[in-house]
């Protein structure tokens, strides 16, 4: 068992995702289709953002992004998961023994301190401490139930926790990104699926500039903050940062 952080590979993307979405665009307005798939990729990377400009957004839905995700906790992946218009595999906790589960330590308990009894204890090493009690119940729990794999793991993992580490595969079109940047690089998601949404905007945002040069929290897009009292104070600094080059 050993605490984990988020790591991203993006696995396989539309290759020439411009031109794809410049032949799907024209090709709604084309009499002649016979060029329909040679498209110039300057010409081809212009057009898409102009589609984007005018919000005519449906042909860039054929570009289609996958990225396998590890190093995160559970709490992290049943956000990820509510983000229904795309494809999820995860490693499962019915299948797959977890009696030694890595786990994700909150970040914000660094430095501090937990009152057990009469004595005050390192936050981290409480959480370890507490890491290793549930995996020691786990393996318990299991063991009651014949260790029998899959039968007794489907019942003992009711004890593992949001902390526990997983594994998933996410699949996802460009227009769904776009959405799930505006939604998880906004300042108020929670820190560990914004550091994800982060690694993945990196790993995409050189190779289709086009699409995803704008990419960011939606304050950007709408020039302000639409959560009114729960804004996080910070628009101009959020608008600097995602700006193209920024």
């Amino acid at each position: 068992m050993k605490p984990v952080e988020p790591a991203v590979t993006l696995v396989r993307m539309s290759p020439d995702a411009d031109e794809l979405i410049a032949s799907a665009a024209k090709l709604c307005y084309a009499g002649d289709t016979s060029e329909i798939l040679r498209q110039d990729p300057q010409r081809a990377g212009d057009f898409v953002r102009m589609l984007k400009k005018i919000g005519h957004l449906s042909p860039i839905e054929h570009a289609v992004f996958t990225f396998y995700i590890e190093g995160v906790s559970r709490a992290m992946t049943h956000q990820l998961v509510r983000h229904r218009i795309a494809s999820f595999s995860q490693r499962s906790q019915r299948y797959v023994g977890h009696a030694d589960f890595d786990y994700v330590v909150p970040p914000r308990l660094r430095g501090r301190r937990v009152r057990v009894g009469d004595k005050e204890i390192d936050a981290v090493e409480y959480f370890r401490q507490t890491m290793e009690l549930i995996a020691d119940r786990y393996r318990s729990l299991n063991e009651a139930l014949g260790d029998e794999g899959e039968s007794s793991h489907e019942d003992a993992r009711y004890v593992l926790p949001n902390a526990c580490e997983t594994k998933i595969f996410v699949t996802m079109n460009a227009r769904e990104l776009l959405h799930f940047f505006e939604e998880r690089l906004c300042q108020r998601a929670q820190w560990e699926i914004r550091t994800v949404a982060e690694k993945m905007l990196s790993l995409i945002r050189g190779s289709c500039p086009a699409i995803f040069e704008t990419a960011g929290p939606k304050c950007v897009r709408l020039g302000g903050c639409p959560e009114g009292k729960m804004t996080c104070g910070r628009f101009s600094e959020v608008r600097a940062r995602y700006a193209p080059g920024g």
